[in-house]
């Protein structure tokens, strides 16, 4: 064959050849990304619609069933679901695999933007999203109540408050995680976020011929900044704006809400002002107490062992400046799975091919020919490295197993091979005729019956 001919006519070129590859190789392997399975692209779109203080009988007639035969047109679509619950429509559109789901995606949304006018005004905006399973956490941490966590040195605190917690989880806790290299987004549950509670007095009201509406009217006009144009001169040009956001909470009891027999009716006289949390929408428990939960999404085709590694980092540095009477406890490492998964792989092959050496050496019985033999395993797996690296592909399971099956036929062929020649040399022919004729004689042969293995495992790879 005319490969075995060049590198037998030029060793040092040969050499040179197999180098370069383990060389590239080595330098792809560092940048080939770790994950448990391939990046699967399926076209899933869901279509969620709230519709608030209805009941899913109203859901199903006046949403969901005109979304359905809204989107229903789209081609490509291999099944479409749905369901009405309370306050919410969920339409499931799942599309063949061979659709693209990003183009999925924006069919989807052209068709129930022209369903939009037909749906009631109380109906919200239908939110869109393709079904993405990378998009689920790949790790959080909770931030626990912990009167133990004082550092040695101060005084025994009071724990902090619900909303001091939300307040430094989510400006500075947050904040570093979103930092980290590959973090897509970082999610709070269970916060609880500063409030301003107005709790109206009926009796007041009622003395003074007042509703909740005029109230809620007074607080929004006085509430807020308000541009109000430009004064213009030969000289100069000068913005004029309204700054009246109220900064401090007595400060709502001076909006005058409306004027009786000349007197001004303020806030203060018709409600009570409470400087406290807002009404709890998402709980998060730790051992029955109540914590905050941050849950971590990884950037697209981002490392998932990278992105975590990062995250550690980052807690680390973050736990020399907790505040007092907190302390954090990892809760969730999507990370860990994938790290033992691959490594038990890895250690499958490294012991295949190492039982793959050591039975050419009990059946040749010769040393030579098992170096010979046992150097095409790492020049090959090396060199398949850089092919993986250029044509996108990561280090997984479903990678690592075909490295696997690789090997068994690699070291199936190179034994064939190898002892043909051992055979023409004991027929006293010299090492380069001998390697030569003995490589040519059977070389069709081993190609054809590597093909034929490849072809039946062909099928597989368009699973």
């Amino acid at each position: 064959m005319w490969f075995t001919r060049v590198s037998l006519q030029n060793p040092v070129f040969a050499t040179m050849v197999m180098l370069a590859l383990v060389v590239l190789g080595l330098f792809s392997y560092q940048r080939l990304q770790i994950d448990q399975f391939p990046n699967i692209d399926f076209p899933v779109v869901v279509v969620v619609t709230e519709y608030p203080g209805a009941g899913p009988e109203i859901v199903e007639s006046e949403v969901t069933k005109k979304i359905e035969e809204g989107v229903n047109s789209v081609a490509g679509i291999n099944a479409l679901t749905s369901r009405s619950y309370e306050g919410q429509s969920v339409v499931v559109i799942e599309f063949g695999l061979e659709i693209d789901g990003r183009k999925a995606a924006e069919d989807v949304r052209e068709k129930v933007a022209a369903v939009k006018p037909l749906l009631r005004t109380e109906v919200k905006e239908p939110r869109v999203s393709r079904f993405d399973p990378a998009s689920r956490a790949v790790w959080s941490i909770a931030v626990v109540p912990d009167p133990a966590a004082t550092p040695q040195g101060q005084a025994t605190a009071r724990p902090p408050t619900p909303v001091e917690m939300t307040n430094w989880a989510e400006q500075t806790f947050k904040k570093r995680l979103e930092n980290v290299r590959g973090v897509g987004s970082v999610t709070v549950v269970g916060g609880t976020k500063r409030e301003i509670n107005l709790y109206l007095i009926p009796r007041a009201l009622e003395a003074y011929g007042l509703t909740p509406d005029q109230v809620v009217a007074a607080v929004r006009s006085e509430n807020q900044d308000m541009p109000l144009g430009a004064i213009r001169s030969k000289e100069q040009e000068r913005v004029v704006q309204i700054e009246a956001r109220i900064e401090r909470p007595e400060d709502f009891g001076k909006i005058i809400v409306a004027r009786r027999n000349g007197a001004p009716v303020r806030l203060d006289q018709l409600a009570r002002i409470v400087d406290g949390p807002q009404e709890i929408d998402s709980l998060a428990l730790y051992n029955g107490q109540r914590t905050l939960l941050l849950t971590v999404q990884k950037s697209q085709d981002e490392n998932t062992i990278a992105v975590v590694d990062g995250l550690q980092a980052a807690v680390a540095e973050v736990s020399k400046q907790l505040p007092p009477g907190l302390r954090l406890q990892p809760i969730l490492d999507g990370s860990r799975q994938i790290r033992v998964s691959v490594a038990n792989v890895r250690q499958t092959l490294i012991e295949g091919a190492i039982l793959t050496v050591l039975i050419v050496f009990l059946f040749l019985n010769s040393w030579r020919s098992t170096v010979i033999t046992g150097l095409t395993l790492p020049i090959a797996i090396i060199g398949t490295f850089l092919f993986m690296d250029m044509f996108g592909f990561t280090i997984n399971m479903i990678t690592l197993m075909a490295l696997s099956l690789c090997v068994g036929l690699l070291i199936d062929d190179a034994i064939v091979v190898r002892e043909n020649i051992v055979r023409h040399v004991q027929m006293g022919k010299g090492p380069f005729q001998a390697a030569l004729d003995g490589t040519q004689e059977i070389g069709l042969a081993v190609l054809a019956t590597t093909l034929s293995i490849v072809a039946v495992f062909l099928p597989i790879g368009f699973m």
